[in-house]
């Protein structure tokens, strides 16, 4: 269910009337929406739809030509990523990001270290630093058997799931996922993904995730915006998106009789 806060429309995260363009063409164009705490957003629409760029502007790997984004009524446009990062704003990206030859493990206790402040100490012993809150993440997203196995060796579904516990590592407030369950098997998909809501609704994470299979979305947001030409055509819960006509024909493809 979705968070109280949610429920309120208290909002984390405010994006208003932000717009982008690349040699004079609109990849995101006057586009507004918030996300509460504790609540899923999906944003979807076809390839180039604006998606990827919004998600850039929001975590400051790109700077809006117009708008703002405000994070708990803070400005954040025009931060450079680490000091968005600070903020609590995690992101996880289309392509996973580990360190191959570092097990599991290390992986998310470099991030939990990382996150402390702290220096990363060759000298002592891994399970003394941070290890009990590393197996816990990696018991969460039940990747607990692995923690030994270096990243490098698993199977890419795997990695997804230690990005993303890499990403909660950092207790965000606010958790961008960049197509989440891409290069992962269909039967994952549904697993990863609930394993992902449960740990954001425990911790009352807003939560934005791109997504291009439409079954993980209506399955998992609590609230769909769909975009096209860098525009919003439609925004609304997942059923309301599903019977959409101009959804069906722009992002589903499907031909109105």
């Amino acid at each position: 269910m979705m968070s109280d806060a949610a429920a309120r429309g208290d909002p984390l995260l405010r994006v208003e009337r932000v717009s982008k363009a690349f040699e004079g063409v609109d990849a995101v164009d006057d586009v507004s929406f918030a996300v509460a705490p504790g609540e899923i957003l999906a944003l979807i629409g076809p390839n180039g739809a604006g998606k990827s760029t919004c998600f850039n502007m929001i975590n400051g790997q790109l700077v809006p030509d117009r708008g703002s984004i405000l994070l708990a009524g803070e400005r954040i446009d025009g931060l450079p990523p680490r000091s968005i990062a600070r903020r609590r704003v995690s992101r996880t990206f289309q392509t996973a990001a580990t360190f191959a030859s570092m097990s599991v493990r290390e992986n998310v206790q470099v991030a939990l270290i990382a996150h402390a402040g702290k220096q990363w100490n060759l000298r002592a012993r891994a399970d003394r630093q941070f290890g009990a809150q590393a197996d816990a993440l990696l018991a969460r997203f039940s990747i607990g058997a692995l923690a030994q196995r270096a990243c490098g060796t698993l199977a890419y579904g795997d990695l997804k799931r230690v990005e993303i516990a890499i990403a909660l590592s950092t207790t965000p407030r606010l958790l961008l996922m960049d197509e989440p369950t891409a290069g992962t098997a269909p039967a994952e998909r549904s697993s990863l993904m609930r394993d992902v809501v449960a740990a954001v609704r425990a911790q009352g994470i807003a939560t934005v995730f791109t997504e291009h299979d439409v079954d993980v979305v209506f399955a998992h947001a609590d609230r769909v915006i769909v975009l096209d030409r860098g525009r919003i055509i439609a925004e609304g819960p997942p059923a309301a998106i599903r019977a959409d006509k101009r959804v069906q024909q722009v992002y589903l493809g499907i031909e109105e009789r």
